[in-house]
C-alpha cells in the first residue's frame, strides 16, 4: 500500500470521525420479540432512518419470512412506490401495508395469524444511495391464549381508559353545577328589591273609616243626647255667622 493511499484513508477516517463527512447507511428498527394469539391480527412494526432525503419514487421495502422449523425463506410483502402484496404462498391476502414512507414507517399487518407463522420476519429498507444497512428482525410466536403479561397490559389499558372517561364526566358535571350555582347567585343579586309599603298609607276603602273616626262627637248637655259634630268647613260656618248678624241688624232697624 502506497504512502499516498494510507494518507488518503487516514484523512477520510478523520473527516468521518469529526462528522464533516457523513457515511451513508440505512438504519432499521423493529421489536425483536412479539407474541400473538392464534387467529388474531398482529402489526409488525418497522421504522427506519436514512442519511439521505426520502425519495418516494426510489425507496423500497422488502418483508420476508423464515419459519421456525425446517423450510425455505419466502417473501411476505414488497413496496416500491406502491404496495405489492404476495400473489401466492401462505401470506396471500394476509399481509397488508400499514406504513408511511414519508413518516419513515414500513410496518405491515398480518391478519389472522396461524401456528405456521411461528418464525422470524425480516424488514429491509433501501433509499438510494442508502442501500446498505442492517435488516430489522421480529421473532413471532403464535400462542393459544395471551400470556399473563399481555392480559395485565390489556387490563391496565382498559382500566386507564375507563378511569379517564369517568374523570372527564366528573369534571363536566362539576363545571355545570358550578355554572348553575353562579347563575343562581347572579340572578338573586340582580333581582329587583320589593317595594316597601308605607305603613301610614291605606286602601281607599279604609280611608272612610279613618275619616269617621277622626270626626268629633259632641254631647248635648240639655238632654244628654249624643250628636255628631258638624263636618262643615269652618270657613262656611263663619260666613253663616256673618249673615245672621246682618239679618239681626236689619230687624233692629
Amino acid at each position: 500500500m502506497s504512502v499516498r493511499r494510507v494518507c488518503f484513508l487516514a484523512v477520510l477516517s478523520g473527516l468521518a470521525a469529526s462528522g464533516v463527512l457523513q457515511v451513508s447507511g440505512m438504519r432499521v428498527y423493529t421489536s425483536r420479540d412479539m407474541e400473538a394469539v392464534n387467529g388474531t391480527d398482529v402489526r409488525l412494526k418497522c421504522v427506519f432512518q436514512s442519511s439521505s432525503p426520502i425519495n418516494p419514487s426510489k425507496i423500497t421495502v422488502s418483508w420476508s419470512f423464515r419459519p421456525l422449523g425446517p423450510g425455505r425463506e419466502e417473501s411476505v410483502f414488497y413496496y416500491a412506490e406502491r404496495p405489492y402484496p404476495p400473489p401466492d404462498g401462505r401470506f396471500r391476502k394476509r399481509a397488508i401495508w400499514a406504513g408511511d414512507i414519508m413518516g419513515r414507517d414500513a410496518s405491515i399487518i398480518v391478519r389472522e395469524v396461524k401456528f405456521t407463522y411461528n418464525g422470524t420476519f425480516s424488514c429491509q429498507v433501501k433509499n438510494p444511495p442508502d442501500v446498505h444497512g442492517n435488516a430489522g428482525e421480529i421473532r413471532l410466536r403464535v400462542v393459544t391464549t395471551a400470556s399473563f403479561s399481555e392480559l395485565l397490559i390489556l387490563a391496565v389499558a382498559i382500566g386507564s381508559a375507563i378511569g379517564f372517561v369517568v374523570l372527564l364526566l366528573v369534571i363536566i358535571v362539576s363545571c355545570r353545577r358550578c355554572k348553575r350555582k353562579r347563575e343562581r347567585e347572579e340572578g338573586i343579586e340582580e333581582a329587583p328589591r320589593k317595594e316597601r309599603k308605607d305603613p301610614t298609607a291605606c286602601h281607599p276603602s279604609k280611608a272612610i273609616h279613618l275619616y269617621l273616626s277622626e270626626t268629633s262627637i259632641e254631647i248635648d248637655s240639655s238632654d244628654g243626647m249624643i250628636s255628631e259634630a258638624s263636618t262643615k268647613d269652618p270657613s262656611s260656618s263663619e260666613e253663616e255667622d256673618q249673615d245672621s248678624d246682618e239679618d239681626e241688624g236689619d230687624n233692629s232697624d
